[in-house]
């Protein structure tokens, strides 16, 4: 059961909000607030005269994102500035074949096809598969063959919001020698994300999301065993052996997640997302996704019984996430957005339908009272 006190002081949101977007932009937790504040003040009262102690800040974050998605080191963790620049690192690192493809499903956001599907220069083809079936799983193994060298997905789609089994596509790729690839945005902080349960060689995830972060700073897991097989293509003083050396004349890159780091990190946002994190530490991952689960259970048993509504998003809890996806027979779809957002119900228009993502602390009164905002323009 989560402290209703600690979410009530936490989301001191305006009065008559009712936010359903967290699959966009997610708002902060005044904690973060907080944190960015006293960043601020720690920089105008005293400069860079006691950056150890941003440093060591910089070294909790990692270790809270080593915890949260279950790495088995700190140094499997890299901070970069989003989820295309971490997806990007891996497309253009691979050591490329003529011949080799890449497998992701049909309805990626195109951070997750456009970085492979320019790889099309090294003689790479990308493959988009349909996976609106019961067994999307199957489907995209099916459509992996002997050339194959990455298979790369959503943890869950962001316009259906079909959440796939990761541990069957993981044990798939550990058994075939494929790259497992996986753009858990959608995920990290609504769902429990185990990358040693998974066999996960990469993933990556923005925090401005479940993670109630800011944007502009990343997560990027990479499996020590892989690792060094990427090529590096972005090149600095920090992604070295010896960062705090400035005076050497020959470098070796890190062995470490670091060496994906060229140059100075978000400081301001390193602030922010520990503050974020500290959050999901209090209340517990296991409680927070438990109490999201409630939330999108209650909306799509709602949303079934209004006329004309189809739920996009899968009814079976094993296939969905925080993301509740649905359409409205015979509805301007664009149109019916746009007055929902007048009367201030903050949700989205993606892949042809409705999109409402709440979150753990979404109140029941937010959602009725966005439910009946929505029986009233259809």
């Amino acid at each position: 059961m989560l402290n209703t006190d600690i979410i009530q002081k936490e989301f001191p949101q305006a009065e008559g909000l009712k936010y359903l977007n967290h699959a966009a932009v997610a708002p902060w937790p005044k904690r973060t607030k907080d944190a960015v504040v006293a960043f601020a003040h720690e920089n105008i009262t005293y400069g860079a005269s006691r950056y150890h102690l941003f440093n060591e800040k910089e070294d909790q974050l990692r270790r809270q994102l080593q915890v949260l998605i279950n790495a088995p080191s700190i140094n499997d963790i890299a901070l970069l500035k989003n989820t295309s620049e971490a997806l990007s690192v891996v497309a253009a690192g691979i050591k490329w074949k003529t011949g080799d493809n890449v497998v992701t499903s049909a309805e990626e956001f195109p951070s997750n096809w456009i970085p492979w599907d320019a790889q099309i220069v090294h003689g790479v083809s990308l493959k988009k598969v349909d996976i609106r079936n019961e067994r999307p799983e199957q489907v995209l193994m099916d459509a992996c063959d002997k050339r194959t060298r990455v298979l790369t997905v959503s943890s869950v789609q962001f316009s259906s919001g079909i959440r796939l089994d990761l541990e069957v596509l993981g044990d798939f790729c550990k058994a075939n020698g494929i790259l497992f690839c996986v753009d858990a945005i959608q995920s990290i902080g609504a769902h429990a994300m185990d990358v040693q349960k998974i066999q996960a060689d990469l993933v990556m995830a923005d925090g401005h999301k479940w993670m109630l972060g800011p944007e502009g700073l990343a997560l990027f897991y990479s499996n020590a065993a892989i690792r060094d097989e990427l090529n590096l293509y972005q090149y600095g003083w920090h992604m070295t052996s010896t960062p705090d050396d400035y005076d050497i004349t020959s470098w070796q890159p890190a062995t470490s997640a670091k060496r994906f780091e060229p140059g100075s990190n978000n400081l301001l946002g390193i602030h922010a997302l520990s503050a974020s994190l500290s959050l999901i530490e209090e209340l517990g991952m296991a409680a927070i996704e438990k109490e999201l689960a409630v939330k999108v259970s209650y909306l799509m048993d709602k949303l079934t019984k209004l006329d004309r509504v189809s739920l996009i998003t899968p009814t079976n809890p094993r296939q969905r996430a925080g993301i509740v996806a649905f359409q409205v027979a015979g509805a301007d779809l664009r149109e019916l957005h746009k007055r929902l957002l007048e009367d201030r119900v903050i949700c989205a228009y993606r892949g042809g339908a409705i999109r409402f993502s709440p979150h753990y602390y979404t109140s029941m009164q937010c959602l009725d009272n966005s439910l009946d905002v929505l029986s009233v323009n259809i």
